[in-house]
């Protein structure tokens, strides 16, 4: 992987406001303010790392994908975190799939990781990224 001023870490998420906050596999008390804040956190918290991290929330439909492909087509990451959101709602199964085969076709060379929640983004980054 890159030396950590040349890495470049993709975040992708949903959109928070398209959320099903009555779903729940999702955490009680969970809102699409404090979604927004974990993400800020977790963007800086990358950024703090000295890694080039963009964001890319898609909505829970047939869009997801394409503008996966048109964010990864842009750069070339060395990891896509995705985000818990999409992966642990039962009902997000088949979105997840896409979007991880979306990664896999698109960006080959990146590692996939999984976060469990925004704030844990660069640790679950920093865990497929050899820096040294």
């Amino acid at each position: 992987m890159n030396k950590s001023q040349e890495t470049k870490v993709l975040f992708v998420g949903q959109q928070p406001e398209t959320v099903d906050f009555s779903d729940p596999a999702l955490p009680p008390g969970f809102d699409a303010a404090k979604i927004h804040a974990g993400i800020a956190l977790g963007m800086q918290q990358m950024t703090d790392r000295g890694w080039h991290a963009d964001l890319c929330l898609v909505r829970p439909d047939d869009s997801a994908s394409t503008v996966l492909e048109q964010q990864l087509s842009t750069v070339l990451y060395d990891c896509v975190v995705i985000g818990g959101g999409l992966r642990i709602p039962p009902k997000s199964l088949l979105l997840f799939e896409r979007l991880v085969n979306t990664v896999h076709k698109t960006a080959p060379q990146a590692a996939i990781a999984f976060n469990t929640s925004p704030p844990d983004t660069a640790d679950a980054a920093a865990r497929w990224l050899n820096l040294d």
